[in-house]
């Protein structure tokens, strides 16, 4: 008998039959699974993206009734009205008094990107103590 190691099973690996190659039924798997995770990743990043972008919309809100707010609390309607015209499109401002209040509330139905994309409620609201005159 040859010292060969041909056609003899040793633990661990599968049996080698006159120096063939062992048959691998999943080949290729690695790659199937690169490219769904691949596009899982681009998936999220992409909504990732979308809702910092409805959290931006939203800031904006929150930034403009605090601004309208003071402006109207200070008795100061033309800066009130200069800010109300930089709001983002489609946001509507109600201003509302009190005694010795104003309230001021910003709502937008905020569509980022895409009309066809649904479409996220957003509300801003402020309230501020009218200044003495």
């Amino acid at each position: 008998m040859t010292g060969g190691s041909a056609g003899r099973l040793q633990p661990g690996r599968p049996p080698r039959y006159g120096g063939a190659r062992p048959v691998r039924p999943q080949r290729g798997m690695v790659t199937a699974e690169f490219a769904f995770a691949s596009l899982a990743m681009v998936g999220a990043v992409v909504l990732i993206a979308w809702l910092l972008t409805a959290l931006m919309l939203l800031a904006q809100c929150q930034g403009l009734a605090a601004e309208v707010a003071r402006q109207e609390a200070r008795g100061d309607r033309r800066a009130a009205a200069d800010a109300i015209a930089d709001r983002p499109p489609g946001a509507v401002v109600h201003v509302g008094t009190a005694r010795d209040r104003v309230r001021v509330e910003v709502s937008l139905d905020a569509r980022p990107w895409a009309s066809w994309l649904p479409a996220v409620p957003l509300r801003a609201e402020a309230v501020v103590l009218r200044e003495p005159s």
